[in-house]
């Protein structure tokens, strides 16, 4: 069956417009597209000219959707390297091009993301009074985001530091 035809499996749309369907609202991955297709039932030679044809026309691209997902977590809520390749690998996304994507990701960048969150927690819990449950509750939360601990604890001291000024 044509990928071209009006009419796909069981009656319904075609596979590559039930595709470009998917994909309108936000970017997928090419494995959720075709993980998308094959709960549609289409053929799997009908699933493969159709993620050709969608990478041919440049709507799929796992090295770029890997790219903006970390230029676009990193603008608005900053996680460890080690977190967004866990996000990365949810989506599915090649292993080679989850490494293209974090080379972007400098040591010092991640540093500074972790000492940004870390005072940003620092403010938030500045009501608790026992400081030591302050500083546990920021590290939780760094931890959470995926940061190492000693990337944690070079962020702690930072926030605490620039706190005393």
């Amino acid at each position: 069956m044509s990928a071209k035809k009006k009419r796909g499996a069981e009656g319904g749309i075609c596979a590559y417009d039930a595709a470009l369907s998917y994909l309108t609202p936000k970017a997928r991955t090419v494995r959720e597209v075709e993980l998308k297709l094959d709960e549609g039932n289409y053929s799997e030679g009908e699933i493969m000219l159709v993620i050709e044809r969608l990478i041919g026309a440049g709507l799929l691209d796992d090295e770029r959707y890997a790219r903006d997902f970390v230029e676009s977590r990193l603008a608005t809520k900053p996680v460890s390297r080690f977190r967004l390749e866990e996000q990365l690998r949810g989506h599915f996304v090649p292993q080679s091009a989850i490494d293209a994507a974090l080379e972007a990701v400098a040591a010092d960048t991640e540093s500074g993301n972790a000492l940004a969150v870390a005072k940003k927690y620092l403010r938030q819990f500045e009501n608790v009074e026992d400081e030591r449950e302050k500083l546990r509750r920021v590290y939780t939360r760094l931890q959470t985001r995926g940061y190492a601990h000693d990337t944690i604890m070079q962020a702690l001291r930072e926030a605490a530091s620039d706190e005393e000024r």
